[in-house]
C-alpha cells in the first residue's frame, strides 16, 4: 500500500483528479462556484453602506435617508444569510454525494481484488482507506477548494473597495501583510507535515485495533491483555502527539495573526485620525476601515486552513486512488456464461506460486470424473487448501491448465462460474444479521422454503428452529453466539442451498461433535452420490469411501489412487496414515 512522504509539494495533477470526481454533480457544483462570486462582493457592501451613512446621511442629520439605508442593509444582510445557508448546503451536498459514489466505488473495487491483496493489507488499514480517507476528501469539497476560491475572491473585493475609499489608508494597513503572509506559510507547512502523520497513526491504531478485537479470543486464552495494552498505549500515545502537534501551530498561528491584525488596526487608527483631523480621510471611511480589515485578515487567516484541510485531502485521496489503482485482480476475460456443470475437472501440469517464486504446486496433475468424489490429504503446508483456491480462481496459476468439463477456467464468466460451485471452509464466518441472510447471502432467488428444505436435507433444521425466532434468529458477528459445531452446519447449508455442481469441503467435518459428524456424514453421503466432491480431511475416516484419493506432499503428487489400492503400496505414504489413525486405535481397543 503507497504511503505519502510527508515533504511532498501540491500536486496540482492529484486535484484535477479528485475534482473530477464531482463530475455527475457538475450543476451542484456550478451553482456553488456562481455564489462564490456573488459572495464576495456582496458581503464587502456592508462596510461601504456603514461609510455612506456616516458622511452623507448622519453628519447632515438625514434621518430619513438614513432609515431607508438602514433598511437597505438590514435587506443586505438577509440576502448574504440566505445565500450563505444555500452556498454552505450546497458544498455540504456536494462533498457527501462524492464521497458516497467514491465509497460504493472502493468497496466494489476491493471485493474484485485476489486475495493476495488481503494477504499482504491488514483489514484495519483497508477499513481506513474506505471510511476515514474517504471521509477527508469530503472536505475538499465543502471546506476546500470552493470556499478558497470564494476566500480569495472576498480578500479581492475587499482590496478594490478599500483602495477605492482610501488608497493611503490602505497602503498603510498593508504594512504588516508581509508579516501574515510569512506566519500563514509557515504554518500551513508545519501542520501539512503534522496531519500526514495523523494519518499514519490512525491507519495504524486501525489496523491493530481490528486484529487484535477479531483475535480477543486467543488474547484472553494466552493472557496476553497486559502486552497487548502496553503495545496499543504506545500506539495512542503517538497518535495523541500527533493531533497535539497540530493543535500547538494553531494555539501558536491564531493569536499571531491577531496580533498582526491588531497592528493592522493600531497604524489605521493612528494614521486615520491625523488624516481626519487635516481633511484627507472621511469619517464614514474611518469607521468603515475596521470593518474592512477584519473582512480581510479573516478569510487570509482562514485560507492558511483550509490549504491545509486541502492538502490533507489530497494525501487521504492518493490513498484511496492507490487502492483504486491496484491491478491485482482477477480478471473476468470471458463472457461465456455457464448454467449447469458436468463436472469433470482436471488439473494439468499446474504450477503456481503466491509469490511468483516459491512455487506451492508443481507439475500437477490429475482429473476427476463427472460424479465422482476425490479426497485430497497431506501434511500442512502441502497445497490441499491452494488447489482449492485456484479450483475457485481466487488466485491465478502460473503455468498449465485448470479444466472444467474441457474448458480453461479462465475463458468462463467468473461470476457464473463460482455459482456452480459451492465450498464449505473449517473457518465458518458468519455476517451480523438473521440464520437465513447467512444462508442465502442476501440472494433474493433463493425462498426460504428452498432453505428449509436444505436445512432437513442435512438435519440442521431441527436446532434452527429451537433458536428463537428460528430462521430469523439474529446472529452476532461471526456467529459468536453459536456453537462451532451449529455454525459449520448453517454454513453447510449455506453450500447446498444453491445447489452447486461441484462439492468443496476443506476440513468440513474437524470443528463437528461425532453426534453432529455423523449427521453430516449422512448428508454428505447423499449429496457426493449427484455431483463432483472434492474432500480435504486430515481424518481418514470421511474420505475412506471416495472414488479417488490424492496424497500430496510439498506440492507434487505421491499417490493417487482407490482407499483400497493405496492401502496395498508398501510404505506408502497414504498407508502411514492410515496405519497412525486406525491400527494403533484398534491396538490400544
Amino acid at each position: 500500500m503507497a504511503t505519502t512522504t510527508p515533504n511532498k509539494k501540491f500536486d496540482v495533477s492529484l486535484l484535477a483528479k479528485v475534482i473530477a470526481l464531482a463530475k455527475p454533480y457538475r450543476s451542484i457544483f456550478t451553482i456553488a462556484a456562481v455564489l462564490a462570486v456573488i459572495l464576495a462582493p456582496l458581503s464587502v457592501l456592508r462596510p461601504q453602506l456603514i461609510k455612506v451613512m456616516v458622511d452623507d446621511y448622519i453628519f447632515v442629520n438625514d434621518l430619513p435617508g438614513l432609515g431607508r439605508m438602514a433598511l437597505l442593509l438590514c435587506v443586505l444582510l438577509l440576502l448574504e444569510f440566505i445565500l450563505q445557508y444555500i452556498f454552505q448546503y450546497i458544498t455540504g451536498l456536494l462533498g457527501q454525494s462524492v464521497v458516497r459514489d467514491l465509497r460504493v466505488r472502493v468497496f466494489r473495487h476491493i471485493t474484485s481484488l485476489r486475495l493476495k491483496f488481503f494477504d499482504r493489507t491488514p483489514i484495519g488499514t483497508a477499513t481506513t482507506r474506505t471510511i476515514n480517507d474517504i471521509e477527508a476528501i469530503n472536505q475538499i469539497f465543502s471546506d476546500g477548494v470552493i470556499t478558497m476560491i470564494a476566500d480569495l475572491l472576498t480578500v479581492i473585493a475587499v482590496l478594490g473597495f478599500m483602495l477605492y475609499t482610501s488608497w493611503k489608508l490602505t497602503l498603510v494597513c498593508m504594512l504588516v501583510l508581509p508579516f501574515l503572509v510569512l506566519a500563514s506559510y509557515i504554518f500551513q507547512k508545519k501542520v501539512r507535515y503534522s496531519f500526514q502523520i495523523v494519518r499514519t497513526q490512525i491507519s495504524r491504531m486501525n489496523a491493530f485495533l481490528q486484529e487484535r478485537i477479531t483475535g480477543m479470543r486467543t488474547v484472553q486464552i494466552f493472557n496476553a491483555e497486559a502486552q497487548e495494552s502496553d503495545k496499543f498505549r504506545t500506539i495512542n500515545r503517538e497518535y495523541t502527539k500527533a493531533n497535539l502537534d497540530a493543535i500547538l501551530y494553531y494555539a501558536v498561528f491564531f493569536p499571531v495573526v491577531e496580533i498582526i491584525s491588531a497592528a493592522a488596526l493600531g497604524l489605521m487608527v493612528w494614521y486615520g485620525a491625523r488624516g481626519v483631523i487635516g481633511g484627507e480621510v472621511t469619517l464614514g471611511a474611518l469607521v468603515a476601515f475596521p470593518i474592512y480589515i477584519n473582512m480581510l485578515f479573516r478569510p487570509i487567516r482562514m485560507l492558511a486552513d483550509k490549504f491545509n484541510t486541502l492538502q490533507m485531502g489530497l494525501v487521504a485521496s492518493e490513498r484511496v486512488f492507490a487502492v483504486l489503482d491496484q491491478t491485482d485482480r482477477i480478471e473476468n476475460q470471458s463472457d461465456k456464461k455457464v448454467e449447469r456443470f458436468q463436472g469433470e475437472v482436471e488439473f494439468d501440469r499446474v504450477w503456481f506460486a503466491y509469490n511468483d517464486e516459491e512455487f506451492v504446486l508443481k507439475d500437477l496433475s490429475f482429473r476427476i470424473q463427472p460424479g465422482e468424489t476425490l479426497a485430497i490429504v497431506g501434511s500442512t503446508g502441502s497445497g490441499k487448501t491452494t488447489i482449492i483456491n485456484l479450483l475457485n480462481r481466487f488466485y491465478d496459476i502460473q503455468r498449465g491448465h485448470i479444466r472444467i468439463d474441457g474448458t480453461d477456467i479462465r475463458d468462463y464468466d467468473l461470476y457464473t462460474m463460482r455459482r456452480r460451485i459451492a465450498l464449505v471452509l473449517q473457518d465458518v464466518f458468519l455476517f451480523s444479521g438473521t440464520v437465513f441472510e447467512n444462508i442465502t447471502l442476501r440472494d433474493s432467488e433463493i425462498s426460504r422454503e428452498e432453505v428449509i428444505a436444505a436445512a432437513k436435507m442435512i438435519g440442521a433444521h431441527e436446532f434452527i428452529e429451537k433458536l428463537p425466532g428460528g430462521y430469523d434468529y439474529k446472529v452476532m458477528e461471526r456467529g459468536a453466539t453459536l456453537s462451532m459445531g451449529q455454525r459449520q452446519l448453517i454454513s453447510f447449508v449455506r453450500a447446498l442451498v444453491f445447489n452447486p455442481d461441484i462439492l468443496i469441503l476443506d476440513e468440513a467435518t474437524s470443528s463437528i461433535d461425532p453426534e453432529s459428524e455423523s449427521i453430516i456424514q449422512f448428508a454428505i453421503e447423499t449429496l457426493i452420490a449427484k455431483r463432483t466432491s472434492i474432500i480435504i480431511a486430515h481424518r481418514l475416516s470421511t474420505i475412506r469411501h471416495a472414488d479417488n484419493i490424492l496424497v500430496l506432499k510439498k506440492g507434487e503428487v505421491q499417490e493417487f489412487g482407490p482407499h483400497e489400492e493405496l492401502l496395498k503400496i508398501e510404505d506408502g505414504h497414504y498407508r502411514k496414515l492410515y496405519e497412525m489413525q486406525f491400527v494403533q486405535l484398534e491396538e490400544s481397543v
